[in-house]
């Protein structure tokens, strides 16, 4: 399907001007980055890179496209023209699906004519900032959990397709499934679920309906036991399913006081393996204040699909650098009040000490640095001459990302893993 309409007027207006003036040929850099990180917030991890990759790939104006743009007068003959020609052809630089950013980070580098490259701007945004949102979200989960598995289950909360989304960028950042049955399809996320208490109150008692989801899903299925009164719910799940039952979810209540009363009265039913799995509404701060609790696992839904209180991540897409007409790069920026930008083509490092911990976030201006051993250069080509690298795509691309992402996070400080509000964990540096 096309994506070349999934964006903002004002790119296709620019587009048009441009050619107008002469101009839409030079040779352009942009990048995405963010100014700063969510309020409070110590460290971002990048998602969304192979959507988008994807998306870019079906960034073509074909004739529905087209009709649309010359029956309303959005640009003119010419233009139409133009776009019905579209392809990509540029280059573009990223750092790694799943890898941690700072401010002014240059997590995509798009190089190309300003023509084929403005018109992605929208594109870009609109993928990076909300997948970025949710991963950065879903990690500071993660190591709330403490090594306790989570589930993504915000689908309800969320668009259709931005449901897909969020549960691919969750388990990039280290969620272990979804409720999401396309992204489980799309992505070969595990998938998991049971019931809802809609299931419960179809049956005339509680234990009619146990009976009826054990037969089905077998013993080591999850019971939800809190549509009436915990404690007799979870008498009637062993007694239904044994001391096999695999676990019981608890979606209500005081859950600190509840899972440890739980706990306790499955231990001395005999079944001592059940496991509790908790929902109701959690955050990383819930799951922090439930380390001592005796949880077994989590479901997450509207704040991980919601980036925790920050649905979109604060990137933008600029321009910093263009030939002239002799063909010369020349650095540009912005140098409005509060909105200024560095110009010049990035090479961004991060520095490591002799502990493999991250120091600092330099970002080198033109010019590359020698990348010593204690410098790990943070670009890689994701698309060469407007061909993408396929390993950074589908099922493939997201497993690879999330296999990043766990080498990339274990390079942070410690500090970078407390929830209270805080700067950036390491400092940006341009050099």
């Amino acid at each position: 399907m096309s994506t070349a309409l999934l964006t903002d007027r004002y790119e296709l207006t620019m587009l048009d001007a441009a050619l107008e003036s002469g101009r839409a040929s030079r040779a352009c850099i942009f990048e995405v980055f963010a100014r700063r990180l969510p309020d409070g917030r110590r460290y971002g991890v990048v998602a969304g890179t192979g959507r988008l990759l994807e998306a870019i790939a079906n960034f073509r104006f074909e004739d529905e496209q087209l009709a649309y743009l010359r029956d309303n007068a959005i640009v003119d003959t010419a233009t139409i023209d133009w776009l019905a020609r579209y392809r990509f052809t540029g280059n573009i630089w990223g750092y790694h699906e799943g890898d941690i950013y700072f401010p002014g980070s240059p997590i995509l580098v798009v190089e190309g004519t300003f023509a084929e490259a403005v018109i992605l701007e929208t594109l870009a945004l609109s993928v990076l900032n909300y997948d970025t949102a949710v991963a950065s979200a879903a990690a500071r989960m993660v190591s709330a959990a403490d090594g306790r598995p989570l589930a993504e289950m915000g689908s309800r909360r969320a668009s259709e397709h931005s449901a897909v989304a969020a549960a691919r960028a969750a388990y990039i950042a280290g969620f272990g499934a979804t409720s999401n049955l396309e992204a489980g399809r799309r992505w070969n996320i595990p998938t998991m679920g049971t019931a809802a208490h809609s299931f419960t109150l179809l049956h005339d008692t509680e234990e009619e309906a146990f009976r009826a989801q054990v037969s089905s899903l077998g013993p080591g299925t999850t019971l939800l036991v809190d549509t009436y009164d915990i404690p007799t719910a979870v008498e009637l799940a062993v007694k239904v399913a044994g001391t096999a039952l695999g676990a019981v979810r608890i979606d209500s209540g005081d859950l600190p006081t509840q899972v440890s009363a739980v706990r306790r009265q499955l231990d001395s039913l005999g079944a001592t393996h059940t496991r509790i799995t908790v929902t109701n509404d959690l955050d990383e701060y819930t799951i922090a204040a439930l380390r001592a609790a005796p949880v077994d696992s989590y479901g997450v839904g509207t704040s991980v699909v919601t980036g925790s209180g920050f649905p979109a991540a604060g990137m933008i897409y600029k321009l910093v650098a263009r030939t002239n007409d002799a063909g010369t790069w020349v650095s540009v920026a912005k140098r409005s009040a509060a909105k200024a930008t560095v110009g010049g083509r990035k090479y961004p490092v991060r520095t490591l000490n002799t502990s493999g911990i991250a120091s600092a976030e330099t970002i080198y201006v033109n010019e590359p640095s020698s990348t010593s051993t204690a410098e790990r250069a943070l670009l890689v080509p994701l698309v060469v001459n407007g061909v993408a690298d396929e390993r950074y795509l589908g099922v493939a691309g997201t497993a690879l990302a999330r296999q990043h992402h766990t080498a990339s996070i274990a390079e942070l400080p410690a500090d970078a893993f407390r929830l209270g509000r805080g700067e950036p964990v390491i400092p940006t540096v341009y050099a």
